[in-house]
């Protein structure tokens, strides 16, 4: 089974960048570009790990976040805010809105890598 990663960020080269790393390690990765679509994507078909920017239009990550920490069906899924938002607070606002864990943008390939592993229970190689 391959794995499916929901990546939500407005900005498109952000989102190619995951991509690729991503898909380099055997995951089908599913892009959107604001947290409406992220949680309508989400809901339809729920993956495997999400990658969630804070700041975007419409809906902003922590406003996604806490939407699908709502729906049962969505609960167990490991989420993971990716921001330019940094420190305590931004770490608290979203450990508040569910986030299983947050990184600091930009995040080096290797990091992405082995954290998309650890989350997915893929062996690291």
């Amino acid at each position: 089974m391959t794995a499916t990663v929901l990546v939500v960020d407005d900005a498109v080269t952000i989102r190619m960048y995951y991509r690729q790393i991503l898909s380099g390690i055997g995951c089908k990765v599913v892009e959107v570009s604001n947290g409406i679509e992220g949680l309508e994507k989400a809901l339809l078909s729920p993956p495997d790990l999400m990658l969630i920017d804070v700041n975007m239009p419409s809906l902003d990550g922590y406003g996604m976040l806490r939407a699908m920490r709502q729906e049962p069906t969505l609960l167990g899924i490991p989420a993971v805010i990716i921001s330019t938002e940094a420190g305590d607070r931004a770490t608290d606002r979203a450990q508040e809105a569910g986030a299983n864990l947050v990184l600091t943008k930009p995040v080096r390939p290797d990091q992405l890598a082995g954290l998309a592993r650890v989350l997915l229970g893929v062996p690291l190689a």
